[in-house]
């Protein structure tokens, strides 16, 4: 995603460390008492401008939302559209997401969201696709028992890489949609990737997988 400097973000962050939340590893464990309610708590990684995890709060005020963006200047970004939305169920982290385990204990997340994520489509780059076994490997630890991981994407090769890898590592396939627009789901909040590349035509593709833990 191309990134807009913006030279005030520093403080921005440090203004609102209430919403973007600083030292996210000191709150292991811990992330329920940063919200009003005890409710589940889902898990975007890859925030984006935060079109898709702030209508996903609006949309379930019973469910904590925890959005992870490693730009700075886009993270910002969806600061601002959550603070209009006005919000108390919606965090933010700027961190890299390769570390998800310095960030969260086990079972803490009831779900995982991945939307339109790089495909690195490289060979020599497999290992920083968000679905590689690796990464899959941590989502199952921060998740609760049989936690889903929802996968959006518009990249054929990265889907059908995903569907792969899921299934190599044992997961459970309960959802594989190769054109989430046809089926008009009513609950679907779409990202600002996805509103731009379903206008043009393109198919966007879904699937609902969970481990079998």
């Amino acid at each position: 995603m191309r990134q807009r400097y913006k030279p005030w973000a520093d403080d921005f962050l440090h203004n609102h460390q209430n919403l973007i939340i600083p030292n996210p590893g000191k709150q292991r464990g811990k992330w329920q008492k940063l919200f009003s309610e005890n409710q589940p708590i889902h898990l975007e990684i890859g925030t984006g401008k935060g079109q898709f995890i702030v209508g996903m709060a609006k949309q379930h005020p019973d469910i904590n939302f925890i959005g992870i963006e490693v730009a700075k200047s886009i993270v910002v970004t969806a600061g601002e559209k959550a603070l209009e939305a006005g919000l108390d169920n919606l965090l933010l982290i700027h961190v890299d997401a390769s570390h998800l385990l310095e960030y969260f204990a086990p079972g803490e997340i009831s779900a995982i969201y991945l939307n339109f994520s790089d495909p690195w489509p490289k060979n020599r780059h497999e290992k920083r696709r968000l679905t590689f076994s690796a990464f899959l490997k941590q989502y199952e630890e921060v998740l609760i028992p049989k936690g889903e991981i929802i996968f959006k994407t518009d990249n054929r090769g990265l889907f059908e890489y995903s569907l792969c890898s899921f299934s190599a590592y044992g997961m459970l396939l309960e959802e594989v949609n190769l054109d989430l627009h046809v089926i008009e789901d009513p609950l679907n909040i779409m990202t600002e990737y996805e509103e731009k590349f379903s206008a043009k035509g393109q198919p966007i593709y879904r699937s609902r997988t969970s481990f079998k833990n």
